[in-house]
């Protein structure tokens, strides 16, 4: 049978993007496609904003080796032992790695990243109120679409009514990532008397204003992932009932939590490009280019789906979770690249690129990320 119009229209796109990033060119030759990335989210997308000492509870020695041992061969605030999916990105656009918010001395000329560590999507007076605060960062979404304010402001771009020229500068070549954010809202009430269901109405409403924020402020490029299926992190394995269980072999009960909540936010990105016609809003598929992950491991070289690289305590999941990977207890594997957990809730640096490739180059992008290509490039 012929392929669908969709199916053709999605594989030029990508085309369109393996030519741009797999030339013979050396990356510093290569056109550009973005000048710039800013990138939002939690520990997933956090390339050092948090330090040890305000980091997760659970995850204190992000400072300390063995994190970034792989690619950077030594810390950088970074939650894997390399590289993480925003980092391939701007990899594959020919950009530096997007320096931290927090980072005074970074050129911020390629843009900023101010993903923080823990952070969550609901505000954090939510959980000030329902008494949650212990161990919860209090930085949130909210708090990183301040401090991108603050950026704008030393570009005289406050919003595209007052300052449209400065504002059409700074977004005209800017590509904005928006790692996963929410499913910390989800942990961090775990056990308590708040219902799963306020959690996803209160954190889908905070990233949807959080997103029309952005567009109003100018964003013209934006890339959004959903929650990916967190039953399948080691700290969910260890904890839950063994009853509990997906034909992943993962948590079902937190994998079914996550895909709802990504298929509302979809509802709502599909409004948001109804509302907003002039901009390019790509939903990356988290969920499910994990899910293909499992289901494809041993083709992808990965021979532990559960458990950890570093960690302690053994068989199966070697998590501890008062022993988590950097304690005087812990050890890590000799090859991460043979597993996808890294230290019981974030990913190897080799899962990260698979989750890339399967973004950028996969599927699991809608639109394609090849169209965010092409667009920029129609309009100059």
């Amino acid at each position: 049978m012929p392929p669908s119009s969709t199916t053709t229209v999605a594989a030029s796109f990508t085309a369109i993007f393996l030519l741009l990033t797999t030339s013979s060119a050396s990356p510093a030759s290569r056109p550009r496609p973005f000048k710039k990335i800013y990138a939002f989210g939690d520990s997933y997308t956090d390339t050092g904003n948090t330090a040890s000492a305000s980091g997760p509870n659970a995850f204190t020695y992000v400072s300390n080796l063995p994190y970034g041992r792989t690619f950077f061969h030594h810390p950088t605030n970074r939650y894997s032992d390399g590289r993480l999916v925003i980092d391939f990105v701007a990899e594959s656009l020919s950009l530096p790695y997007v320096p931290p918010y927090h980072n005074r001395k970074a050129d911020t000329s390629f843009g900023v990243n101010y993903a923080v560590a823990g952070s969550t999507a609901i505000p954090y007076g939510f959980f000030v109120k329902n008494n949650l605060t212990l161990d919860i960062q209090p930085q949130t979404l909210q708090t990183q679409l301040a401090w991108f304010s603050k950026t704008l402001e030393g570009h005289k771009c406050k919003n595209t009514k007052s300052t449209p020229n400065e504002c059409k500068a700074v977004f005209g070549d800017a590509l904005i990532w928006v790692g996963e954010i929410g499913a910390n809202d989800y942990a961090y009430t775990v056990g308590s008397s708040v219902q799963s269901k306020t959690i996803q109405q209160l954190a889908i409403r905070s990233v949807t204003g959080f997103l029309e924020a952005l567009l109003n402020k100018g964003a013209k490029y934006v890339v959004v992932e959903g929650l990916p299926t967190t039953g399948c992190l080691t700290l969910s394995m260890a904890l839950a009932s063994e009853s509990d269980r997906d034909d992943m072999g993962c948590v079902g009960s937190l994998n079914k939590q996550s895909y709802d909540h990504n298929t509302i936010l979809q509802t709502k990105i599909q409004d948001l490009r109804k509302k907003y016609p002039q901009t390019v809003i790509v939903y990356a598929d988290y969920w499910n280019a994990y899910r293909s992950v499992i289901k494809n491991a041993p083709r992808l070289g990965f021979k532990e789906l559960y458990k950890v690289c570093c960690g302690s305590g053994g068989s199966p999941y070697n998590f501890d979770i008062l022993a988590t990977c950097g304690s005087q207890s812990s050890s890590s594997c000799q090859d991460p690249g043979q597993y996808i957990n890294w230290d019981g809730v974030h990913l190897t640096e080799a899962m990260n690129k698979v989750v890339y490739e399967s973004f950028l180059k996969g599927g699991f992008t809608h639109p394609p990320f090849g169209y965010v290509l092409s667009s920029k490039e129609s309009s100059g």
